[in-house]
C-alpha cells in the first residue's frame, strides 16, 4: 500500500470567530492510500483545543503508516490508534478505498440512504449589528448558527431573531459561559425561540449541569468525543454533536451514533472547518440526526474540485469523484 499525506491550506470567505479563537485560514491534511490500483481519500482538520494541527497529523500518519505491517484495515486503527485527526483521515480513507475496490458506494456498503438534508449556517461572533447584517444576507439559508461569547449574548440572539424570524436558530457558546450565565440567558434565548445550546460550559465542568433543567436543550460538543463518553454526559445534555476529527472517522462515529440513540440522546451531526472531502463522511449520518451541520465549505473562499453540492440550505450527498 501506498500513501502520500499533505498539508493544505485553505482561505476562508470571512474571518471565523469563535469565543476562543479567530482565523482567516484553516489547514487540513488531505490523505490518499493506494492499493493495487484504486485510490482512497480523507480528509482531517485535528481537534484545536487539544493541541493537533495539520502538521502534528501528518507526521502521525506518516509515522503509523511506516511503522504499520499486514493489511491496513479499520479495526486495526480501532486497536491501535487513539480518537483524532490521525485516525479520521486513515479510517475515512478506508471506507473510501473500500467503496472504489467493491464497486459499491459506502452508503451502501453501510446500509443508509444516500439523501440531501438541511444544514446550519455559521454566523460567526461579532456585533449584534453585524450577526443581525449576516443573518439577514443569508436570507436563503433557514437554519442558522450562532457562535455566542462576549458581554451581549441575548442582544445578538435578538438581534439575529429580528433580522430572521423565519429562521431555526441555534447557539454555541464553545464553552464561554458559567452556570450562572446559563441560567440567566436561557429563559431569553427559549422566549427568542433558540432551538438548542451547544456547550455552554467548559468540558470540565459538566458536573455544573446535574439538577439544571434548561428551557432550551443542551449539546455537547467539545465534551463528547466517543460513545465513552456517554454515560457521563447523561442527565447533563439533551444531544450530543457528533464529528469525526472527535471520534476518529466514520467508524467510531456510527458507534457513538447508535450507543446514543439506545441511551436516548438526540443527535447532531456537525464539523471543523474544512472542505467537501472532510464533510462527505458526515453525509452518512446526517439523515439520522435532528441538527446538522457541515456548512465548512460555505465558509472557505473556495473548495474542491468534485465539491459537495449546496443548494438553499440543502446539502446533497457526494458524487462518487468526491468520496465513497
Amino acid at each position: 500500500m501506498n500513501w502520500d499525506a499533505q498539508i493544505e491550506e485553505w482561505p476562508l470567505e470571512v474571518p471565523f470567530v469563535i469565543s476562543r479563537r479567530s482565523c482567516t485560514t484553516t489547514e487540513v491534511v488531505k490523505l490518499t492510500i493506494e492499493r493495487d490500483g484504486k485510490t482512497g481519500h480523507g480528509e482531517a482538520a485535528g481537534i484545536n483545543y487539544k493541541g493537533e494541527t495539520a502538521a502534528s497529523l501528518k507526521n502521525e500518519i506518516d509515522q503509523f503508516l511506516s511503522n504499520h505491517t499486514g493489511r491496513l484495515t479499520r479495526q486495526a486503527l480501532l486497536d491501535r490508534l487513539p480518537a483524532g485527526g490521525v485516525r479520521n483521515a486513515l479510517d475515512c480513507a478506508l471506507w473510501d478505498l473500500e467503496a472504489k475496490e467493491t464497486g459499491k458506494s459506502v452508503f451502501e456498503l453501510i446500509g443508509t440512504d444516500a439523501v440531501p438534508v438541511q444544514t446550519a449556517f455559521t454566523l460567526s461572533l461579532d456585533t449584534s449589528t453585524k450577526m443581525a447584517a449576516a443573518a439577514k444576507a443569508a436570507s436563503m439559508q433557514p437554519i442558522l448558527k450562532m457562535k455566542l461569547g462576549g458581554e451581549a449574548p441575548v442582544a445578538c440572539v435578538e438581534a439575529v431573531r429580528h433580522a430572521r424570524p423565519d429562521a431555526e436558530i441555534i447557539v454555541d457558546a464553545n464553552e464561554a459561559l458559567t452556570l450562572d450565565a446559563l441560567k440567566s440567558i436561557a429563559p431569553q434565548l427559549a422566549k427568542a425561540g433558540v432551538a438548542l445550546i451547544e456547550q455552554p460550559l467548559h468540558r470540565d465542568a459538566d458536573d455544573a449541569l446535574l439538577g439544571y433543567k434548561s428551557p432550551v436543550p443542551l449539546c455537547a460538543d467539545e465534551s463528547c468525543m466517543t460513545a465513552s463518553d456517554l454515560q457521563h454526559l447523561k442527565g447533563r445534555y439533551d444531544y450530543v454533536n457528533i464529528k469525526l476529527d472527535k471520534t476518529g472517522g466514520l467508524t467510531a462515529a456510527l458507534e457513538l451514533a447508535d450507543r446514543a440513540e439506545a441511551m436516548g440522546f438526540g443527535l447532531m451531526i456537525g464539523c471543523m472547518l474544512g472542505t467537501s472531502l472532510a464533510m462527505a463522511p458526515a453525509m452518512v449520518i446526517a439523515p439520522r440526526c435532528r441538527f446538522v451541520d457541515v456548512d465548512g465549505p460555505l465558509l472557505l473562499a473556495r473548495d474542491r474540485e468534485y465539491s459537495l453540492k449546496y443548494n438553499d440550505g440543502s446539502v446533497y450527498p457526494p458524487s462518487p469523484g468526491l468520496w465513497g
